[in-house]
């Protein structure tokens, strides 16, 4: 049971309570399950709580040996579905690799179950594609006398149900391991169930963000909000802005994330399902940006004067959208999902108000004293650049509270 006591303390890593979490919608009909018991349940741990579920105290015996995850007859996915191929042999390492037990057949010859039937019924199984916010993540599963099969309409779909296989099955005290007659139906409840890591402000290596997308999995959580880069580093390494990281990350070697980490880390969040969803925020929360590119950022002045400190990015300067086109075209290419998150929040407008030739451009615009509007111009020429290049884009909630001149949406691809 080693593999689910990891399991279970990342899970708790992640969230305050694992069952009947609100990421899925509750069981229905509460008697078709197992009554909960004091101690450890014998007929594994479910979590999230799928929507419906029935299990019976029949229990097939599965030896490890001879056990398989194999393509179901009629599945449109295959061996050449990588997706699939690398979660069967995962899950099975997963259920059976970390027994401490003795590895013979200890399993009675009849009640056995060899295989686990893997189909994925729709022509459009998204086998080679990224997980998106309309993927389908339902599935199917059956465990009973006439073996296992698990049902979905996507890959997506194939690989919450082997999360869910994967814990019903449990070892008993003479080491054999069985699963419990069960039938389930399950769907999310929400299309976006995420966890926020900051990258920037503490960094975090590598492998760290890799077990946490594992932990994500196992909580069948999709989307890995990705805060890369903030006031405090900024540990991208940008192919086209090399200095941004040179001179912004903590160290410009060890504490950043090159172009292969960050391809590992978007791959290896696809294998489970998950999304990633990086945040470069501006105007504000960008000082580290500031030290790899110059007159980026809005020099602070005090007494008309150059106080040698800056604010903000400076939003009335051609050659900042000039800068701002190219890195997010950059960004763009990097990062598959349909989402960029652009931040927007938590805006000192200290420096801007002190500097003269903000305070004239202000005049000009006609935007008065109302820095507010100041942000809005801003944030709306970064929208649009995003929106070139065929992006959605997501902000803080203070950027709707503030600015009723940020009208912009992205529905439907357009």
């Amino acid at each position: 049971m080693m593999a689910l006591f990891l399991r279970s303390i990342l899970c708790l890593l992640l969230s305050a309570r694992c069952f009947g979490s609100p990421f899925f919608v509750p069981v229905e009909d509460k008697e078709a399950l197992v009554q909960e018991t004091e101690g450890e349940s014998p007929y594994g741990s479910l979590w999230p709580l799928p929507q419906t579920v029935q299990i019976s105290t029949q229990v097939l015996y599965i030896p490890p040996a001879q056990f398989s995850i194999v393509h179901g007859a009629g599945s449109t996915a295959g061996p050449r579905c990588v997706v699939l191929q690398d979660a069967f042999r995962r899950y099975y390492e997963y259920m059976f690799g970390y027994s401490t037990s003795p590895k013979n057949d200890i399993s009675p010859s009849s009640d056995r179950l060899l295989q686990l039937q893997v189909v994925v019924t729709s022509e459009d199984n998204e086998c080679s594609m990224y997980p998106h916010i309309r993927s389908d993540e339902s599935y199917k599963l059956t465990i009973d006398e006439n073996g296992a099969v698990l049902q979905a309409s996507q890959v997506w779909g194939a690989l919450r149900g082997l999360e869910t296989f994967s814990q019903l099955v449990y070892e008993d005290s003479t080491g054999a391991f069985l699963v419990n007659f069960t039938r389930i139906a399950d769907a999310p409840r929400f299309a976006h169930r995420g966890v926020l890591l900051d990258s920037s402000r503490h960094y975090l290596p590598l492998k760290t963000i890799l077990l946490n997308l594992d932990a994500m999995a196992f909580n069948k959580m999709n989307v890995f909000h990705w805060h890369i880069v903030d006031d405090q580093s900024f540990p991208y390494q940008s192919v086209l802005f090399p200095e941004l990281s040179n001179k912004g990350a903590y160290q410009p070697f060890t504490h950043v994330y090159t172009p292969i980490d960050v391809r590992l880390v978007i791959e290896y969040a696809r294998s489970r399902g998950i999304r990633i969803v990086p945040e470069f925020d501006t105007p504000g929360h960008t000082t580290s940006w500031g030290n790899g590119q110059v007159d980026l950022l809005t020099p602070c002045y005090q007494s008309g004067k150059p106080t040698g400190s800056f604010g903000p990015i400076n939003p009335i300067l051609d050659t900042t959208y000039s800068f701002m086109q190219t890195l997010f075209h950059e960004i763009s290419l990097v990062f598959p999902d349909q989402y960029l998150h652009l931040g927007g929040d938590e805006v000192d407008f200290s420096c801007w108000r002190s500097n003269p030739n903000i305070t004239k451009f202000m005049a000009e615009q006609g935007f008065g004293t109302d820095y507010r509007k100041l942000e809005s111009y801003y944030i709306q020429k970064l929208l649009d650049i995003v929106t070139k290049y065929h992006k959605g884009y997501v902000v803080w909630q203070e950027v709707f509270d503030n600015h009723d001149q940020v009208c912009s949406a992205y529905k439907n691809g357009s």
